[in-house]
């Protein structure tokens, strides 16, 4: 056996010897020492553990051993200020019923409305945008009802019904009792309209062909002591007049049997051009 294979079998056997590791000088003069590591049955306590995998399988990036989610994107504008239509009238309604709005609804996006959004936001820890956006109207959706009809149009503003037949000849208040809404009209044409209030199941208000028989611009109710301007009579006791009750409370409340108006303006206008001897329709 030659020289080279003495010293590898010098090598084994210090090898075999040492269970860790050591170091080894081969046999022979001018052999330098050799380091052996021997691996062990236990990895080293400085040995880095693997790193940790996502659900999908792949390697986790740093940060603990949790998954990175990537930057959430900016929920969805729905409605801002200037919009208007029948959602903005629903928003409106929901605020209201949470006691963040107190005017309308009206179907538009005003500065009241960005207001309450506001401090909807704010109470809630949502960024204080005055914008509804998706997170907004969902947690509004969560705390409160669908709005009803006279909910959304507690104010007026609701469209009016078709007139009734009997109020497209001559000059006519045509009062429709399942649109709330007057429609005066002369000769078939709508010179105005505006949204009404009736009595009460106690106090109705009486349906039917009428006329005007009395107008009284600065009337006060005998009966329940309360003003009626611009009170124009149609049937006994029952007139259409302005409330300020009805301006105020809209369809939250009711009358004893009148036709309310709330807009003072129209009615100061309607007044002047009604005439005693008008027809009056009262229909649903």
């Amino acid at each position: 056996m030659g020289r080279k294979g003495i010293a590898g079998l010098a090598a084994l056997a210090a090898l075999t010897a040492c269970a860790a590791g050591c170091t080894v000088r081969p046999a022979g003069e001018g052999g330098s020492p050799v380091r052996i590591e021997v691996p062990g049955r236990t990895p080293s306590a400085s040995a880095p553990e693997p790193e940790p995998e996502s659900e999908s399988g792949s390697r986790a990036p740093d940060g603990g051993g949790k998954s990175a989610r990537p930057g959430s994107p900016a929920p969805r504008v729905l409605w801002s200020p200037g919009d208007s239509g029948r959602d903005v009238r629903e928003l409106q309604a929901r605020l209201r019923q949470v006691a963040w709005i107190f005017h309308g609804p009206t179907g538009t996006y005003d500065d009241l409305t960005a207001k309450a959004v506001r401090g909807f936001q704010g109470r809630r820890g949502l960024p204080r945008t005055g914008v509804t956006d998706s997170v907004t109207w969902q947690r509004l959706l969560a705390m409160t009802h669908e709005p009803g009809r006279w909910e959304l149009y507690l104010m007026g503003g609701q469209p009016a019904d078709a007139p009734d037949p009997r109020c497209t000849t001559g000059r006519a208040l045509c009062i429709s009792k399942s649109s709330r809404t007057l429609r005066w009209m002369i000769d078939g044409r709508t010179v105005s309209t505006m949204p009404v209030r009736f009595g009460s199941e106690y106090t109705p208000t009486r349906e039917g062909v009428f006329h005007v028989y009395w107008k009284s611009r600065h009337h006060v109710s005998t009966l329940y002591d309360s003003p009626m301007p611009y009170a124009m009579f149609f049937s006994g006791g029952q007139a259409v007049h302005f409330s300020a009750d009805f301006a105020a409370r809209g369809y939250a409340g009711s009358s004893h049997g009148c036709v309310n108006v709330r807009d003072e303006e129209a009615i100061a206008l309607l007044y002047g051009q009604v005439r005693s001897g008008d027809k009056v329709v009262v229909h649903w």
